[in-house]
């Protein structure tokens, strides 16, 4: 009897050697072949789960924002029933920042495929409608419900997440940076408690 193959389970190993491609080369680096030998298996077994290179890294992408969703999941279930605004949004921003090594590594890959879709817009289709929802939640949990405010906000956690990949600025000075701007938006906490 053939052995049965979880197809999803084949596809997240082939994301997953792709991310470690990218993460270690850059997303030029990456192509069907060296994912494959990334992998291990043969280039034509990456090409039965993934007939482009687009469609590779869409994929590996939302291994990407299935790892995020998790380490926000986990970050806001330790803050109990009902957490303040505030500290919800805080703990949403650093569970998305590159603070561990895993989430670094995620990071490099979302980067990587930021500028890969950058030239091509098709490969980024659904990211739109993401950051749409992603503005729209943010803005709730500020107050008055600022969308524009909410934006800035988000543009902040991009440009920390640019400074920790890119070595400029440590763990801390992103968190600290973070927390003048909700600060600045809510007023100063009441200690290291709230945050």
């Amino acid at each position: 009897m053939p052995k049965r193959v979880d197809r999803h389970e084949r596809r997240t190993l082939i994301a997953d050697a792709l991310m470690r491609v990218a993460a270690r080369q850059g997303l030029e680096a990456v192509s069907l072949r060296h994912v494959a030998t990334e992998a291990g298996v043969s280039p034509g077994l990456v090409q039965h789960y993934f007939r482009t290179k687009d469609e590779m890294m869409a994929f590996a992408m939302g291994v990407v924002r299935d790892r995020s969703q998790a380490r926000i999941t986990d970050a806001v279930s330790r803050l109990g029933e009902d957490p303040p605004p505030r500290q919800l949004l805080r703990a949403m921003i650093t569970a998305l920042l590159p603070l561990t090594e895993e989430s670094r590594a995620d990071g490099r890959v979302a980067l990587a495929f930021l500028a890969y879709s950058a030239v091509r817009p098709e490969a980024n289709a659904g990211t739109r409608e993401e950051t749409g929802q992603l503005v729209d939640f943010v803005a709730g949990l500020l107050p008055a419900s600022r969308r524009d405010a909410a934006a800035g906000v988000l543009a902040l956690m991009e440009g920390l997440g640019l400074y920790l990949l890119g070595g400029q600025y440590s763990a801390e000075r992103a968190l600290a940076a973070l927390d003048t701007h909700l600060d600045s938006l809510y007023g100063p906490a009441d200690g290291p408690a709230s945050r």
